[in-house]
């Protein structure tokens, strides 16, 4: 298959979509299909030997670091070029727009992925009021295509209930062999509680932006005698979250890649992740594939991963308090960490990326194979 990919957001910017993409990009490449990527113009031409089609764009002023990239009359003659079997869009937004558009006009069969969860995020940024023309919004773009898939069950039931339509579950994928316990290493304990290894030590990473609601971690971590927070990541909240945790023992690290991450995963007492906005939560497979026990909400794509009292810890929401219970009786029970640690790493060993390539290939098949009746 020739795969025409356009996405909002690709290398080198570092986030789970980017993550997501970059490990199918390889599996579908190693598995024979040629792939064509549209993406916001980052400096590359190929990865993994998959063309690379940077479009000029903008800042988004909420959000620095996304890049809006606008259509132009350049992708039509990249997709003529290239001749695609079928048009995957990501998260459809702006330059989705122009794979949805050629789609139409060059009858290629599309697909569309939901991954961000934008309509919740509104809330975050004060825009709450938009929250339902954005569901129309992505109801008119989503059901221009054959099938859109999401990555849990809680999405796919949220997407049907605001009318998109042949909706399906694309299923989770994570590097177990990047992520494994056995990078856990005193050396990188050191450096996450700034040369305090034997404190109890909590982690999140993942993007400093408001909808990831980091703040909520501080009364976690207050309630912890000693406990060090290490945040890994960095984004456009990081300046607002350093005034928040300002007086606590906590580390901004930045960003960390490859075996440097995976050992901050494996090297933590406790990954604490009280987003309530997860497609997923790509970064909790991770932790649990390096043998780190999880305290997350219970909401969203997070229940598809974590099985409360077996992998980790799940908390309501909106309890405070529940969140602390939980923190607290992880890092006190030591044998029941280990056994947690052990359970998250078997969980982790059934989502390998290779799989989950193969599903989508399936999906792009039936798509391919059935000449479904485009939505008007």
């Amino acid at each position: 298959m020739r795969i025409a990919l356009f996405t909002e957001t690709f290398l080198p910017k570092v986030d789970g979509i980017v993550t997501r993409l970059k490990h199918t990009i390889e599996q579908l490449q190693a598995l024979g299909d040629e792939v064509c990527v549209f993406c916001p113009e980052g400096g590359l031409t190929e990865y993994k030997g998959a063309i690379v089609n940077g479009v000029s764009g903008f800042p988004l002023p909420l959000y620095p670091e996304l890049k809006l990239a606008l259509p132009r009359p350049s992708i039509g003659e990249a997709i003529e070029a290239f001749q695609p079997d079928l048009i995957h869009v990501v998260n459809p937004a702006v330059l989705g727009l122009a794979g949805i558009y050629y789609s139409r006009s060059l009858d290629i069969p599309l697909v569309a992925s939901y991954h961000t969860h934008l309509p919740k995020y509104l809330e975050h940024y004060g825009l709450g009021m938009l929250e339902g023309m954005l569901w129309e919004l992505l109801k008119a773009m989503h059901n221009q295509a054959r099938v859109n898939l999401c990555t849990s069950t809680a999405m796919q039931s949220e997407l049907s209930e605001h009318g998109i339509e042949r909706v399906a579950v694309w299923q989770r994928g994570v590097d177990t062999e990047l992520f494994r316990p056995a990078l856990a290493s005193a050396e990188m304990r050191q450096r996450l509680t700034q040369g305090h290894p034997d404190a109890p030590l909590l982690l999140y990473i993942g993007r400093l932006s408001a909808e990831k609601e980091v703040d909520r971690i501080k009364p976690i971590l207050e309630a912890i005698p000693g406990a060090r927070l290490a945040l890994v990541g960095d984004g456009p909240h990081r300046e607002e979250l350093e005034k928040h945790f300002e007086g606590t023992l906590t580390h901004f690290v930045g960003y960390l890649e490859g075996e440097e991450l995976a050992s901050a995963y494996a090297s933590a007492d406790a990954f604490v992740f009280p987003s309530r906005t997860e497609t997923l939560g790509l970064v909790l497979l991770e932790a649990m594939a390096a043998g780190c026990p999880t305290v997350a909400a219970n909401a969203g794509g997070i229940p598809d991963i974590v099985t409360d009292g077996v992998n980790g810890f799940l908390f309501d929401p909106q309890d405070e308090a529940g969140a602390i219970k939980a923190t607290q009786r992880l890092i006190a029970a030591r044998a029941e960490r280990e056994l947690l640690r052990r359970n998250a790493r078997m969980e982790a060993e059934r989502w390998g990326w290779r799989a989950a390539t193969q599903q989508l290939q399936q999906f792009y098949a039936e798509v391919l194979a059935f000449d479904l009746p485009m939505a008007a």
